[in-house]
């Protein structure tokens, strides 16, 4: 008997709700790694005597493996058993921490968090899968809804749990942080997790696809960041489109674009997309925004921004619930409205605004991405077939990721082109509010085209 893989187990009649908690957790930790290194980067280039650029890549080590090894990942997990999957994802993010904590060079932070990067893009392919697969059909969305709730709640709450433990135990304790979760998760899933399954290593074509990826996100990226400077840097934005075009021609490509096409969730993704780049740029300009502009504390600002996680962590759990009553595509839809409206009430933003009017209107956006996050997954999830699980996963994640590392760049060059003033802060929060009501347009049209064909 072969070993049974990703789409062959856990298919079994007891909800396994303690698979739901490991997956919620690990989504969490994961996405918070994208952001709490950004407000010890300061601490780390003076640590190790480095400039700035080069402090940087503690946080783009960690994203473009990330990033590029999400697709590679989905079709790789679709032939792996999900136990030592699992299990080898979670070590291997954890030591990659110990080992960037540790880092006695520059160098050697780097490549630690290359390595939490590659583990990194595993745990988001699995936990959807985790969630999914540990539950009855008719619990799916509630499921969804855990680690579509908690990962970007990690996204949010990084630079003010990375600020708290900068104050006080310094840089090196944000890597640790995150150790006593992967432990905890670790054994729960070691316990709960049915045995069986094996693994085997990436081939060549898993890595050649991951290197076009890499490249072509790379070049996006280095082209939004120089066009801060100059709006010719965005030229260098331009090989990220050949690269793309070369892999969808290559065997790992075509693949994923038929999963795409069979599921028709590539509008789907694409609203995961739209959301996931509003949502970091409308919390990168109004931190930067309240901060130089009107002078607010870090304490204030935090507390303020911090609305929108507390609205979501309350909005994702009923998102779950109503999607298995009332459907996934309703709610997602009614969701991600919220989403919209909380974002275009903040475009006139004034100066004569109080921090409890931003407040109120971050909190409405969060409610609605929180009621959105489970069932969207949800749709992309279930209208894949059993044995393209993990590259319908993968899908919705890489969209999710790219979108949290793609917004603060695109906040930065929209700002920087409205002269870093009201103008460019405006035009930034327009554009995220626009991306936004795309998402509304595309979840509510999903389906409309009737059912896919066999």
């Amino acid at each position: 008997m072969s070993a049974p893989t990703a789409h062959e187990v856990l298919q079994t009649e007891d909800d396994r709700w303690s698979l739901v908690a490991v997956a919620g957790m690990l989504s969490f930790v994961a996405m918070l790694d994208m952001n709490i290194v950004n407000i010890a980067l300061a601490d780390i280039a003076d640590g190790f005597d480095i400039s700035a650029p080069i402090a940087q890549w503690a946080v783009l080590g960690y994203q473009l493996p990330l990033v590029a090894l999400l697709l590679p990942a989905g079709r790789w997990l679709d032939a792996v058993g999900t136990r030592p999957a699992v299990l080898t994802a979670v070590a291997g993010f954890a030591l990659g921490s110990v080992a960037a904590a540790a880092a006695p060079w520059a160098g050697a932070l780097i490549v630690a968090r290359v390595v939490q990067g590659t583990f990194g893009a595993l745990l988001f392919v699995l936990m959807p899968v985790l969630a999914m697969r540990s539950v009855r059909p008719q619990l799916r969305a509630r499921a969804m809804s855990v680690p579509a709730t908690l990962g970007p709640l990690g996204a949010v709450t990084g630079p003010a749990l990375g600020g708290l433990l900068l104050d006080h135990l310094g840089w090196r304790a944000i890597f640790l942080v995150k150790l006593p979760v992967c432990l905890a998760a670790w054994l729960v899933a070691r316990r709960h997790l049915p045995a069986g399954g094996a693994l085997r290593a990436p081939g060549r074509t898993e890595l050649a696809d991951a290197s076009l990826i890499a490249g072509s996100v790379a070049a996006l990226l280095l082209g939004l960041t120089l066009a801060v400077d100059a709006a010719g840097g965005l030229l260098l934005a331009a090989p990220a489109v050949p690269l793309v075009l070369w892999w969808l021609r290559r065997g790992g490509g075509r693949p994923v674009g038929a999963v795409l096409r069979e599921s028709r969730t590539a509008g789907l993704n694409t609203a995961v997309l739209a959301v996931a780049v509003a949502f970091a740029v409308v919390h990168y300009l109004l931190a930067l925004h309240l901060q130089r502009d009107e002078a607010q504390s870090a304490t204030a600002t935090g507390l303020t921004i911090l609305c929108f996680p507390l609205a979501m962590g309350i909005g994702g759990p009923l998102g779950g619930r109503l999607a298995d009553r009332f459907g996934a595509r309703p709610t997602a839809t009614a969701g991600v409205s919220l989403t919209a409206l909380g974002f275009l009430l903040l475009v006139p933003l004034a100066d004569s605004w109080s921090l409890p009017d931003i407040a109120w209107r971050l909190a409405l956006a969060g409610a609605g991405m929180g009621l959105y996050g489970g069932p969207t997954q949800t749709l992309v999830m279930t209208a894949a077939t059993p044995a393209t699980t993990a590259t319908a996963s993968s899908t919705v994640q890489l969209a999710r990721s790219l979108g949290f590392t793609v917004g603060p760049a695109l906040a930065t060059a929209v700002r920087s082109l409205g002269d870093g003033g009201t103008a460019g802060l405006h035009t930034g929060l327009g554009l995220a509010a626009a991306c936004a009501c795309l998402a509304v347009a595309l979840i509510a049209l999903h389906g409309r085209s009737g059912p896919r064909k066999p």
